[in-house]
């Protein structure tokens, strides 16, 4: 699919690479500065065409009293109260947002975030908590979201700001699950490999919040969600674990996830013990469609990695290069992905296909790490590693690949950049790429190197993005 301009109104620029400088200056010819420089550009364009306040705005608008969002309208003299609840990484910028159109007209609200806020709300309240690990703040933000939409009647709005990250951010343990237990069994999925809608399959079947529950407790009010999707191909059941939509997965579902990765003997005898309940039919499965609690449920996606892909191809085709969006759906293990994209842009600038050169490509997505080294790393840095390999001695040729919520793995860099000198430059320092891709460790390669990409928390969340520049 080849690229064209998205239409956005709104400032950009906002979101920064704090050291793309010392980014630029790394590269050792003058080829490869100009590629890092246009990969660096792509990244930042992409990152401020997802912003969550920015696009929050541009889906909704009210009119007298009519609130339009997308190709929804709701007459809000028809509701007696508004509330507004939710939880993720972007929750508190759409809040922001939210409240600059709604203003007074909001009765009450809360949203989980994760710690560290700097957005301001007057009537919504922004609730801290733990990320990508559940903690108690947690859990007390997300009781406080179940009794607003409990003594929601059926007179009433509830608009639930959904983003990437309110999985952990809005948890509630079903039966005698403990957060511990919760935790426990979060590290495990997170280093097994799993993938986010298999980690998502468990979450709803030991949540009483997650998986339609919040619709179910909430109904008859009228629920509106502004989601900012952080899943491949937007499934809504998978997007914060699909609190106000119907569950298409079963208890069955989720043992077998855990089986899967060898996970289900060692996980909490309290997590078993659920799953295996609701396995047999002893407690009620997650709600499904066709249940009356979502027939006045309405979706509307402000926001996915397809935006952002989209404007990373648009900034490169305004700076002369033949672009293309590979794809917005990149899934698979990280260090086979790197490979799979060092080797096209090798074939491109070999033989000018599958675009000629200069050319500039964009694949979006969220791959996964299988952890088995004891090293520190993010799927991002670790895609860059392994195509690194690839790349060597190649000129004119760079790679880019960073989280869009800023943060990769457990790591303070959002991802990484390699070119066709970055295993040279290792040689000289003493590193061996194979030894670090071994052992998980692309964080400490690339910092040594100074080759990591920060830019703090970007506030938005809208899965990984990574750019090939072709010169």
């Amino acid at each position: 699919m080849h690229c064209f301009r998205q239409i956005f109104n709104g400032s950009l620029q906002m979101i920064a690479i704090k050291n793309k400088k010392q980014l630029v200056e790394n590269a050792e010819t003058k080829v490869e500065r100009k590629a890092r420089t246009l990969a660096i550009r792509s990244l930042e364009y992409a990152l401020n065409n997802v912003d969550p306040q920015q696009i929050t705005k541009s889906k909704i608008s009210l009119e007298n009293s009519s609130l339009h969002v997308d190709a929804y309208s709701f007459d809000l003299k028809k509701f007696k109260k508004i509330y507004v609840i939710g939880g993720g990484k972007a929750s508190g910028s759409m809040a922001e947002a939210l409240e600059q159109v709604l203003d007074k007209r909001i009765t009450e609200g809360l949203v989980n975030i994760p710690r560290g806020n700097k957005y301001k709300t007057e009537i919504i309240k922004l609730h801290e908590a733990s990320h990508p690990v559940p903690d108690e703040s947690g859990v007390e933000g997300t009781r406080r979201m179940l009794q607003i939409a409990e003594h929601a009647k059926a007179d009433d709005l509830i608009i639930c700001l959904i983003s990437g990250g309110g999985s952990s951010l809005m948890p509630m343990p079903r039966g005698e699950t403990s957060i511990a237990d919760k935790r426990k069994l979060t590290n495990a999925l997170l280093k097994s490999g799993a993938a986010i809608n298999e980690i998502n399959t468990v979450r709803k079947h030991i949540s009483d919040f997650k998986g339609g529950w919040l619709a179910k407790k909430a109904y008859p009010a009228t629920i509106l969600n502004l989601i900012l999707s952080d899943v491949v191909g937007d499934p809504l059941d998978f997007i914060a674990s699909g609190p106000t939509v119907p569950d298409s997965t079963t208890f069955g579902d989720a043992k077998k996830v855990l089986e899967k990765y060898g996970l289900w003997e060692n996980s909490p005898g309290s997590i078993r013990k659920v799953l295996s309940e609701g396995e047999k039919g002893l407690i009620p499965e997650t709600p499904k469609a066709g249940d009356d609690a979502f027939k006045k449920v309405y979706n509307v996606v402000v926001g996915n990695n397809r935006s952002a892909s989209l404007a990373g191809c648009a900034q490169l085709k305004s700076d002369g290069l033949n672009t293309l969006l590979l794809t917005a759906s990149l899934e698979g293990e990280a260090r086979h992905v790197g490979t799979m994209l060092a080797s096209i842009a090798q074939e491109v600038a070999v033989s000018n296909n599958p675009l000629p050169k200069p050319a500039g490509i964009v694949a979006g997505g969220e791959t996964t790490v299988t952890v088995a080294g004891k090293g520190l790393g993010g799927r991002n840095q670790e895609l860059a590693l392994s195509a690194a390999l690839k790349l060597q001695n190649m000129n004119g040729l760079v790679l880019a690949s960073m989280s869009t919520d800023g943060i990769d793995g457990p790591t303070d860099a959002a991802g990484a950049m390699a070119d066709g000198k970055t295993l040279a430059r290792a040689a000289k320092i003493g590193l061996n790429p194979e030894e670090y891709l071994a052992k998980n460790d692309s964080y400490n390669f690339f910092s040594e190197l100074e080759d990591l990409i920060f830019t703090g928390s970007t506030g938005t969340n809208v899965n990984d993005i990574s750019i090939m520049v072709i010169l």
